[in-house]
């Protein structure tokens, strides 16, 4: 049986540290795509070297030329710039929209059946501009969003309890943005609702820590964005997919009727497996959820609105 093959776009902090996520786990061989010259054929390099250390067998290899990524079965797109203090993710939006129509459009060209995972920011609008731009079908197109805030609240909480991060359960749907929707409701310690084990008040102050996450490691980085979890959680995903696991991960993914929205790619959980967004679960949500969660469909949709793709 052959191994998988993984494209990663972009050769910066998270396509770096995806790369090595992916090899380290041997879930394929992994080739990283940059447009700067030597970059990624020296960060491939290095985790070569790496790997009589850890022990992995995974290839990894560094090129500047869409051909080498030629019949990837799953591609993680990571190309884009990165927020700085005081951006917004919407501010990134024309800059990365051009971006991304260049990456996808490359890879769509090599690769046809491809699966694509999305981390470029403003997460949920990339998303539907990468559906847009490839051709591919709507469940083979996702993004990172549930997989990273769901991770940083289990983190939260599990620094908050002194316990396993094992044995916590978070779930956060809606966009990947300021407007996210943390559910305490369904966030648990080997099944005991959080609300059992920690105080309202505490709870709701780890919610907003939750939604403000990536801009609180932005503000202490100075120059540049947070690495380590978002290649960690985008991996998560891309094991799913390529071990047919039916994982249940919050993700970016279409919805065509659920939870009442259309046509747009936004958080929820869904079951992820070998052909990609296999089916999303609809969980209940009480008045106020449903309404956080309005709002962040609205205000996704309205920068969709601003893209004017496929009109």
């Amino acid at each position: 049986m052959s191994r998988k093959k993984i494209a990663v776009v972009g050769a910066g902090h998270v396509g770096a540290s995806a790369a090595m996520w992916l090899a380290l786990k041997e879930l394929g061989d992994v080739v990283l795509l940059d447009i700067v010259e030597g970059t990624p054929q020296g960060k491939s390099l290095d985790l070569m070297e790496a790997a009589p250390v850890e022990s992995f067998d995974s290839r990894i290899t560094g090129t500047n030329d869409y051909k080498d990524t030629a019949g990837s079965d799953l591609v993680i797109i990571t190309a884009g710039i990165p927020r700085k203090p005081g951006m917004s993710r919407s501010d990134l939006i024309n800059t990365n929209t051009g971006i991304l129509k260049t990456v996808v459009e490359g890879i769509v060209k090599y690769s046809p059946d491809t699966t694509l995972l999305i981390v470029t920011n403003p997460l949920d609008v990339m998303v539907y501009a990468a559906w847009k731009y490839s051709g591919l079908p709507a469940r083979k197109v996702m993004g990172l969003s549930g997989a990273l805030d769901g991770a940083r609240l289990r983190a939260f909480i599990s620094m908050e309890l002194g316990v396993s991060v094992e044995d916590v359960h978070a779930m956060v749907i809606g966009g990947h943005a300021d407007e996210m929707v943390p559910l305490k409701r369904y966030s648990t310690v080997s099944g005991i609702p959080v609300t059992q084990l920690i105080p309202d008040d505490r709870l709701d102050a780890i919610m907003g820590r939750t939604k403000k996450a990536g801009g609180e490691i932005v503000a202490l980085l100075k120059t540049g964005s947070a690495y380590y979890a978002p290649s960690a959680a985008v991996v998560e995903m891309a094991e799913a997919i390529i071990k047919d696991k039916k994982r249940v991960i919050p993700c970016a993914a279409y919805c065509d009727g659920q939870y009442g929205v259309k046509d747009i790619f936004i958080g929820v959980p869904a079951v992820l497996g070998a052909s990609g967004v296999e089916r999303i679960i609809e969980v209940e949500l009480d008045q106020q959820e449903r309404a956080a969660f309005t709002a962040s469909v609205a205000a996704v949709s309205g920068l969709i609105k601003e893209l004017k793709i496929g009109e």
